[in-house]
């Protein structure tokens, strides 16, 4: 009784593919179980990129199983082309991978910077326990000059605080 009443529904309340079409909606209607009623903007786009028949030609061309993957792609490549008509899909990809490419660089230069200022820092710490190992009333300690305490083999920055005690940040 519960499929009746959802068939009967169905005839009298056409899916949105019909709505648009202006056409009769039956329980044979390819379209609506990809297109409900309340989604009349979703159909609208894909028939205004691809046509009614079209899309049910592609809907048709794919397994059952798989129909539903199929729709979504269709719907997706049609906003797609309404919002970039010439690439669609495609040029929302190029687009991505070229910030990923930008941001790769951008990721190498601030490795080179990290590089480049541990350098410095372990330079200035080479100078300082030359001048720490000429003054013997200096009470710095060796331990304080380690060269371990900063690390960028796995990408990131690190600081020991217990390694290089806070009374000389001032080196820093």
């Amino acid at each position: 009784m519960g499929s009746q009443m959802v068939l009967r529904a169905r005839t009298l309340q056409p899916c949105a593919a019909c709505k648009l079409l202006r056409r009769r909606c039956d329980s044979n209607c390819l379209l609506a179980p990809y297109f409900p009623q309340d989604e009349m903007e979703k159909f609208a786009c894909v028939h205004k990129v691809f046509g009614a028949s079209n899309v049910i030609k592609m809907i048709q061309m794919v397994e059952e199983t798989k129909r539903d993957d199929a729709v979504k792609a269709i719907v997706y490549e049609a906003k797609a082309r309404l919002r970039d008509p010439v690439y669609g899909s495609a040029g929302a990809t190029f687009h991505l991978h070229k910030m990923v490419e930008e941001l790769k660089a951008q990721l190498e230069s601030i490795k080179t910077q990290v590089r480049d200022s541990q350098e410095r820092r372990n330079q200035l710490l080479g100078i300082l326990m030359n001048v720490h190992h000429q003054d013997p009333v200096s009470p710095l300690n060796d331990a304080m000059f380690a060269y371990d305490d900063f690390s960028i083999d796995d990408g990131t920055l690190a600081y020991d605080p217990v390694k290089f005690p806070v009374e000389c940040d001032w080196i820093l």
